[in-house]
């Protein structure tokens, strides 16, 4: 039977397939949006602005996240038990220890961001911190830890980049065709003809195929962050019971949002039934039957 150590390798694979086919598609977009306005100047504005704007967040990602969640730093001297675990997780995945945030709030949640290891921040919802017991929450700060291990943040901030630069693509011609864009040329041959038409269609099936593949890459990385967060710790029933008791929580957090969502660890707005393709996390029995399924040698 296959175990998630042995899907680790395939998971990661999937991702990079992913942001490559993600990449393919934006470049797509932005070539028939082109060619159906016969000018390339609006897309090398939208790309540029795309760029500088993704940078500036790029560099402050941690702190935009941090402040929209009304997070608080945790220091040494005021949770000495929790400083020291995740501490000794850090020392062991060989990472530079993070930042620890709380956040006031009795759902049952967590998060990690930053750009890379040297700025990585975990962030625990206090709720969570009263409710697991230490193994629990080792294997929740080994989740995250493997998040930032892994470098799921910049691959996150990478699809939230192209995601709103097909967005702000989609939304530009639109804006451009429904003022009357191209209705002057009456010397259009029939592969411009053809070109309009496909333009039309996807300015508005693009930003719905550019979330939904969002979506999906974020699934991707929530089940190998299980998988190395076990690995971690030796211990994947710690992860498995806490993931127990975030699917039996039935809080939403109040801090949280759709552009933070796809960070915690758990959908962190309960009670919404959506369709699969649409969810920000993978179903939790499936993740629960996966390290339950794990062998640690």
């Amino acid at each position: 039977m296959a175990t998630l150590y042995t899907q680790k390798d395939k998971n990661i694979r999937l991702s990079f397939f992913y942001m490559t086919v993600f990449l393919v598609f934006v470049i797509g977009v932005g070539y028939v949006f082109a060619g159906a306005m016969q000018s390339s100047a609006i897309l090398y504005i939208a790309v540029a602005f795309s760029v500088i704007t993704s940078m500036v967040s790029y560099w402050s990602s941690d702190k935009i996240v941090l402040s929209m969640s009304g997070a608080k730093p945790v220091n040494f001297e005021d949770n000495k038990e929790l400083y020291r675990l995740v501490e000794n997780l850090a020392i062991t995945a060989g990472l530079p220890t993070p930042k620890i945030y709380t956040i006031d709030d009795t759902a049952l949640n967590a998060f990690a961001t930053g750009r890379d290891p040297e700025h990585g921040v975990i962030c625990f919802t206090t709720g969570i911190l009263q409710t697991l017991s230490k193994p629990e929450l080792e294997g929740v700060a080994a989740h995250e830890l493997s998040h930032i291990g892994n470098r799921d943040t910049l691959i996150s901030t990478m699809v939230v980049i192209l995601v709103g630069l097909v967005a702000l693509l989609a939304d530009w011609f639109r804006h451009w065709a429904w003022f009357g864009g191209g209705r002057g040329n009456d010397n259009k041959n029939q592969f411009q003809i053809i070109l309009m038409v496909v333009a039309i269609v996807l300015s508005l099936l693009a930003p719905l195929a550019a979330m939904l593949m969002q979506l999906a890459i974020s699934r991707k990385r929530e089940f190998l962050a299980d998988a190395s967060g076990a690995l971690l710790t030796r211990y994947p029933e710690g992860l498995a019971s806490a993931l127990e008791k975030l699917a039996g929580d039935r809080e939403p957090l109040e801090a949280a949002n759709r552009a933070t969502a796809s960070l915690y660890i758990a959908n962190p707005f309960k009670g919404k039934k959506v369709m699969k393709f649409f969810m920000t996390h993978p179903p939790m029995e499936e993740r629960i039957a996966a390290l339950r399924g794990m062998e640690v040698k």
